[in-house]
C-alpha cells in the first residue's frame, strides 16, 4: 500500500515509460523558475488523456498519495513544485490541438498545449488567442487556466477566464467534470465550474482540456516605445491611449531595466540614453493605427520626451524584446525575489516611485526594478541581493501594496509564496468559504496540498 502500490498503478493507467523515477529526470520538476523554491519528488507521471488522469488521481485518493500538476514549469510563486515530496503529475502530454471553428469563434485544447503552439495553430485563419507573455514557448494553456494567467493584453480582451468557454477537469474525488464543453455562448444551467477552476491552481480539479475564445486577428500592427520624464508623467498618460481603440497593451519599463536590458543583449537601447521611465505602447485593428497614435503624441504634448516606433512585424518583434527580455535579464544578476501586484490607478505613479526605497529599508543591499502593465495597474517588482529563504523584502512590498489598497497577486497566482497574505488581502470569511469549496471537491486534499490556502 501506499507510494509503491500507487506507482504500479500509475504504470498500469499511462504505461511504464510514462511513470519516471530516476531522480536525474525528476530533478529538474522539482524547481522552479526563479529557483527560489526547491523540493524533492519521488515520481514524475505523464497521462495521456483525461482518462489516465482520472486514473492516477483515483489511484492517488486511494493511497493517499499527494499530486502536484505542473505544465510548463514556469510559475514564480511555488505553486507547482513538490515541496514536500508530492508526487508531479506532468501534464505536457494533453497537447492535442481541435480544428478552429470559424463560426463560433472557439477553439479547443489540450492542458499541455504551450502558448506558441496555439499561436502557431491560429496563424493564418483570421482569428487569435487574446492572452500574450513572454513564456509563451514553455508555458502550458493548463497552467494559464489554473493561475488564471493575464500578459500583456488584458486591457483590451480581459485575463485568462476571460477566454475559457468551457472545459474538462478532473476533481479531487476522481470523478470527471465537463464545464459547458462545447463552449455554448448563453448556459445558464447552475454553477460557473469553468471560472471556479480558472484561478483555483490545480487545488480543486486537474484541467485536461480547454474550449477557448478567439478574437479575430488585427490586419494592422504598430508598436511604439516613448519616453517620458517621471513615472508620473508616464501614468498620467493612461486615458490618452485608453480612448484609442486599437490600443491592446501599455507596458512601463523603467530607464534602469532598459540599460539592464542593453547590456544583456549587448546592443544599444532604441532610447538612448534610456529615459527615467518608457512605455511600450501597442495598437493593432483593421485601419492604419498611426494616425491615432500621432494624435495621442501630439495631445500628451511635451510630455513625452522621445519615440522610437515599428510598424513592420520585425521591428515591432524588436521593440517588444526590451520588455519581454528585462526578466531574463534580472535573472542574469542573481537570483530574484518577484511580487505580481496590483494597484488602483491613483496610486500607480506613487508606488512606482516608492517601491525601490520600500524595499531598501529592510534590504540596503538589494537592486530593486519594478515594471509591468500599467494599463491594467499590474506592477512586477523584482528584488535581488536578499538570501532565497529571506521574504522580507517582499513581505514590506505586500505591506505597501495593501496600505495603497491594492492586491499582492495580480496575475502569477498566490501559491506557497503569497498563501500567509490570503486573510489579509481577501478575509478569514473568504478564506473559510474557500476551505469548504476545497473540502467539497478535493475532500482528502490530495490536489496541490499547502497551495493557495493558508
Amino acid at each position: 500500500m501506499g507510494l509503491a502500490a500507487f506507482l504500479t498503478a500509475c504504470r498500469e493507467a499511462v504505461g511504464d515509460r510514462h511513470v519516471v523515477t530516476d531522480p536525474e529526470v525528476t530533478a529538474g520538476h522539482a524547481v522552479d523558475w526563479t529557483r527560489r523554491w526547491r523540493g524533492s519528488t519521488p515520481g514524475v507521471v505523464r497521462p495521456g488523456s483525461t482518462d489516465e488522469v482520472a486514473a492516477v488521481v483515483a489511484a492517488a485518493r486511494a493511497e493517499g498519495v499527494a499530486l502536484v500538476p505542473q505544465g510548463g514549469n514556469t510559475g514564480l510563486v511555488a505553486g507547482a513544485v513538490p515541496l514536500d515530496g508530492e508526487v508531479v503529475l506532468d501534464l505536457r502530454r494533453l497537447a492535442e490541438i481541435g480544428r478552429i471553428e470559424v463560426a463560433a469563434g472557439q477553439v479547443t485544447v489540450g492542458a499541455g498545449t504551450t502558448l506558441a503552439a496555439l499561436q502557431a495553430h491560429l496563424r493564418g485563419s483570421g482569428l487569435a488567442f487574446g492572452v500574450d507573455l513572454a513564456a509563451r514557448g514553455s508555458a502550458t494553456v493548463g497552467g494559464m487556466v489554473a493561475t488564471n494567467a493575464g500578459g500583456v493584453r488584458v486591457m483590451r480582451h480581459g485575463p485568462m477566464r476571460a477566454q475559457v468557454a468551457g472545459l474538462t477537469a478532473v476533481l479531487g474525488t476522481g470523478a470527471v467534470v465537463r464545464a459547458n464543453p462545447t463552449g455554448l455562448t448563453k448556459d445558464n444551467t447552475g454553477y460557473d465550474l469553468a471560472g471556479l477552476l480558472c484561478g483555483s491552481e490545480g487545488t480543486l480539479g486537474i484541467v485536461t482540456e480547454v474550449r477557448l475564445r478567439l478574437v479575430p486577428a488585427p490586419a494592422q500592427r504598430l508598436v511604439a516605445l516613448l519616453a517620458f520624464a517621471s513615472a508620473a508623467a508616464a501614468v498620467a498618460a493612461l486615458p490618452t491611449f485608453r480612448a484609442i481603440v486599437a490600443v491592446q497593451a501599455l507596458e512601463v519599463v523603467p530607464g534602469a531595466g532598459l540599460a539592464l536590458v542593453a547590456d544583456h543583449l549587448g546592443t544599444a537601447p532604441p532610447l538612448d540614453p534610456p529615459p527615467p521611465w518608457a512605455l511600450l505602447v501597442e495598437l493593432a485593428g483593421d485601419d492604419d493605427p498611426a494616425p491615432a497614435l500621432t494624435a495621442a503624441i501630439e495631445q500628451l504634448g511635451g510630455a513625452v520626451r522621445g519615440s522610437a516606433v515599428a510598424a513592420d512585424e520585425a521591428g515591432a518583434l524588436r521593440l517588444w524584446r526590451w520588455r519581454d527580455s528585462l526578466t531574463e535579464a534580472i535573472a542574469a544578476v542573481g537570483l530574484a525575489h518577484k511580487a505580481d501586484v496590483t494597484l488602483p490607478a491613483a496610486h500607480l505613479a506613487r508606488f512606482l516611485d516608492e517601491v525601490p526605497a520600500v524595499v531598501a529599508e529592510v534590504a540596503p543591499e538589494a537592486r530593486t526594478w519594478a515594471f509591468g502593465h500599467l494599463g491594467d495597474g499590474n506592477v512586477h517588482v523584482s528584488v535581488v541581493g536578499p538570501p532565497a529563504e529571506d521574504p522580507a523584502a517582499l513581505d514590506a512590498v505586500y505591506e505597501r501594496v495593501l496600505a495603497l489598497g491594492g492586491s499582492v497577486s495580480a496575475e502569477h497566482g498566490v501559491g506557497r509564496a503569497k498563501r500567509s497574505w490570503m486573510a489579509r488581502q481577501r478575509g478569514p470569511e473568504a478564506v473559510e468559504a474557500m476551505r469548504a469549496i476545497k473540502a467539497a471537491l478535493d475532500p482528502d486534499a490530495i490536489l496541490n496540498p499547502g497551495v493557495l490556502l493558508p
